[in-house]
């Protein structure tokens, strides 16, 4: 039923600061904009503008920029490593000239940091929207099966483990 997304989206500080950071730093085509005061879907008064930027596979990443509502706050309870979100390059030399262009646009980034299964690079847009470029190095039909047949003995073993409750590891004596 579901095929892929169609968009998700976000909330963004300033929307020409947003279309600059993902057009011109990440090379998205600014694809779509739509501004309304009332909300279609729940019928409030609420003027915002709905950016879109287009990925290779027809979907696109989305923001809002909502002026009149008060500003975002973070959740105090979740590590801010937690929520991202994570593109999908197709190479290490497309990591890297990812990693040369952000820098170039001025743009603080972490890595290649090496997930045995991944090669990764992580840095922020300007509304502090943490993002990462993802370079799978498994990408066969037989990678994707053994890791789909793995994930439930992964769940089952941390469910388990969650159950018995977390202990940070003792540090060995020097």
């Amino acid at each position: 039923m579901l095929r892929r997304f169609n968009h998700v989206a976000f909330r963004c500080n300033d929307a020409q600061e947003t279309v600059d950071f993902y057009t011109k730093a990440l090379g998205l085509p600014f694809a779509h904009a739509v501004t309304n005061d009332v909300v279609p879907s729940v019928k409030m008064y609420c003027p915002h503008l709905h950016l879109f930027f287009g990925l290779d596979d027809g979907s696109y990443i989305a923001f809002f920029e909502v002026p009149t509502a008060g500003p975002a706050i973070k959740d105090p309870n979740t590590p801010g490593w937690v929520q991202h979100i994570a593109f999908d390059v197709a190479d290490n030399a497309s990591l890297l000239e990812g990693k040369r262009r952000l820098q170039a646009f001025g743009v603080e980034v972490l890595g290649p940091v090496d997930h045995e299964f991944a090669h990764s690079i992580y840095f922020f847009d300007p509304n502090g929207h943490r993002l990462e470029m993802c370079h799978w190095l498994e990408n066969e039909d037989s990678d994707k099966l053994r890791y789909a047949q793995g994930a439930p003995l992964l769940l089952k073993q941390w469910m388990e483990r969650k159950a018995k409750g977390f202990v940070e590891p003792v540090p060995e004596p020097a």
